[in-house]
């Protein structure tokens, strides 16, 4: 057993998909699963149901999606080791809190909307990349398995931790892994000559080299460097078609706090059709 995976519910389609999947990464994984519902009551504060009526509401609302969330895991994955957690708070607080207790959390592409209908960018995005465990956003629409996953890498040792979590993941699913590296000429580069089979070759190698000690570690794993002169943002997304799960880092470093997760992996996560793992450096 290892970690703790944690999963938020709020009884949206997207969050039930999250359960799906956190129950079976949880079975793989041979650790315990919490799943958790934030209980919000700010948004309702000015309203006429203020007060005690409002917080029995809202409370047995999160019962019920606590009830059902965990009726799924254990119809999915009988042998996984669950409990559930009502907590009152903003969902973005909430899960940043839990994470101290996690190896991994798990979110709806919906995000956990307190009961009130949150999208993406208000929960996901101010999770994902602000927590040190992995933060993996599942889509509701994903049904068929490709036994491929997608790391995405830049070529920098900011790249282990993603490469890591691409590779266990891998081992644990009997899955391929292909490791994306998209590159782009710079910006201002007119009038400036590049041979591009040479400079492919040399960004080829790079990976190469950056694999290599990943490959020696999981030598079970098939796995492909898969590099190409393109948009990573396009490049990655395009794979999510085609894989099971997409993992991208994200630096953990800078002044302004919404801007830890990068613009690819912010890019990723609004347009990738498949599970995305944020991992933090």
């Amino acid at each position: 057993m290892s970690g703790l995976i944690v999963v938020g519910a709020d009884g949206s389609a997207a969050a039930t998909a999250a359960v799906a999947w956190a129950a079976d990464d949880a079975l793989r994984m041979r650790a315990p699963l919490r799943i958790v519902t934030a209980v919000h009551r700010r948004p309702y504060d000015a309203s006429r149901l203020a007060g005690p009526d409002l917080h029995d509401a809202l409370t047995k609302a999160g019962d019920e999606i606590l009830a059902q969330a965990e009726a799924t895991v254990r119809s999915r994955q009988p042998d996984v080791e669950v409990t559930t957690q009502l907590i009152e708070g903003n969902p973005v607080a909430v899960l940043r809190d839990q994470a101290k207790d996690a190896t991994e959390i798990v979110l709806g592409s919906g995000g956990l909307g307190g009961h009130t209908g949150t999208v993406l960018g208000s929960v996901s995005i101010h999770v994902a990349g602000h927590v040190h465990c992995p933060v993996v956003v599942v889509c509701p629409e994903q049904n068929v398995p490709h036994r491929e996953i997608v790391v995405g890498i830049e070529d920098s040792e900011a790249d282990d931790a993603a490469l890591g979590y691409g590779f266990e993941q891998a081992r644990l699913r009997g899955s391929r892994l292909r490791v994306i590296h998209a590159w782009q000429l710079p910006i201002h580069s007119s009038g400036i000559s590049y041979d591009m089979n040479e400079v492919r070759a040399a960004r080829t190698q790079a990976v190469v080299d950056r694999l290599a000690p990943w490959r020696k570690r999981y030598p079970q794993v098939p796995n492909v460097e898969d590099v190409r002169c393109a948009d990573p943002v396009e490049a990655l997304a395009d794979a999510s078609a085609h894989c099971d799960l997409i993992v991208v880092g994200s630096h953990g470093r800078g002044a302004i706090r919404s801007m830890l997760l990068g613009s690819v992996g912010r890019g990723v996560l609004h347009n990738a059709c498949c599970a995305v793992a944020v991992v933090r450096t």
